[in-house]
């Protein structure tokens, strides 16, 4: 999923005098690089029997667990050492290579480079000429692979611009009617949603096909998103810890786009003879509409949760938006989230390593 909302210049002014419309109407730990164990160091002089499982993880945020303390700040994917990847490669000791990167897609991340102005941290402030384009996380693929985890989808279906409208639109009418679901479904916007889905089918068939060629001997597990906003009862107009100035009329529809994202990922999982991950029934008693103590959710700012006191300075553009939260999280799954997700995955690795253990 995105790792960053980009907000439209014509929406950021008005924001601060949404979020105070809002209060007055009362209505919305090692941090380590590319890879986090080095199974393969003396691979020389030890027996590929006697090694660990080899387990490559790939995918956007949602996998490499940003804004989730402590996160690796040397390159700005955000790679979080609690991450759900690291979790599980601890837990069952895989050998883990995660390259999994904030904002990748499935074209600018797995299949090709993700270049530099797609990678967004955290941190979000880059160094100076920004962060270095990252290769092809295929490339960390070979004949030698037990495992294969890939989470990705979000930011080619546009999952942030689509937000963005909807923060637009529900600011436009102060929360009320559902002006995104219409504009999607009914304007201008129905024609666009339908490409980046006819997009985003054929991509993932690619990266499918490729991730086969490229380990032909691994087991693959495609894992899907957690729910965000499956229940919207508990979701107020302009408050940022939630989604915003977004129209609670719209959070349905919202919704309906994540299922159908998911139902996607998992239909090229079947196709690919890969195993899909659901972590969306898992969590969603626990989306971003929910009380502060069971929500597994980060909303637009919201506060850090994780280990440590690791914090992202903000950048220029976060600091425009409204609400006291610790920094610009932008809906990602907070650190109770990674532990779910850590769980199911975890769990669709044991029926794995049961019914078809690694070679060796």
């Amino acid at each position: 999923m995105p790792a960053r909302l980009r907000v439209p210049v014509r929406l950021r002014v008005p924001l601060a005098a949404a979020a105070a419309l809002a209060v007055s109407l009362s209505v919305l730990g090692s941090t380590s690089g590319a890879q986090a164990t080095d199974g393969r160091a003396g691979a020389g002089a030890v027996a590929r029997a006697e090694a660990p499982p080899s387990y490559v993880a790939l995918g956007d945020s949602y996998s490499a667990n940003v804004w989730v303390r402590p996160w690796d700040d040397s390159d700005g994917c955000g790679r979080s050492a609690r991450s759900w990847p690291r979790q599980v490669a601890a837990e069952l000791g895989l050998d883990l290579t995660d390259v999994t990167c904030g904002a990748a897609e499935v074209q600018d991340g797995i299949l090709g480079p993700q270049p530099s102005d797609k990678i967004l941290g955290p941190p979000t402030l880059p160094p100076e000429g920004g962060w270095p384009e990252k290769p092809p996380q295929l490339d960390a693929l070979g004949p030698d692979t037990d495992y294969v985890t890939v989470g990705i989808g979000g930011n080619t279906l546009g999952f942030g611009s689509i937000v963005t409208q909807c923060l637009e639109r529900g600011l436009a009418t102060l929360g009320f009617g559902t002006p995104c679901t219409k504009y999607f479904t009914e304007g201008d916007g129905r024609e666009w949603l339908e490409d980046r889905f006819a997009q985003l089918d054929r991509e993932y068939d690619a990266m499918m096909t490729a991730i086969g060629e490229r380990a032909p001997e691994a087991r693959v597990l495609v894992v899907g998103y957690p729910a965000i906003i499956p229940h919207n009862s508990g979701c107020t107009w302009g408050v940022w810890r939630q989604l915003g100035t977004v129209a609670r009329g719209d959070m349905p529809w919202l919704d309906g786009v994540e299922r159908e994202l998911n139902d996607r990922i998992g239909a090229q999982a079947a196709d690919h003879g890969a195993t899909y991950v659901d972590t969306y029934a898992s969590s969603a008693a626990h989306g971003l509409c929910e009380p502060a103590a069971e929500r597994w959710m980060y909303g637009v700012k919201d506060d850090l949760t994780g280990d440590g006191d690791q914090t992202d300075p903000p950048s220029e553009f976060c600091e425009q938006i409204p609400g006291n939260g610790e920094a610009c999280t932008f809906v990602h799954p907070n650190a109770a989230g990674a532990d779910n997700q850590a769980r199911q995955v975890k769990a669709a690795f044991e029926g794995l390593l049961r019914t078809a253990p690694p070679r060796g």
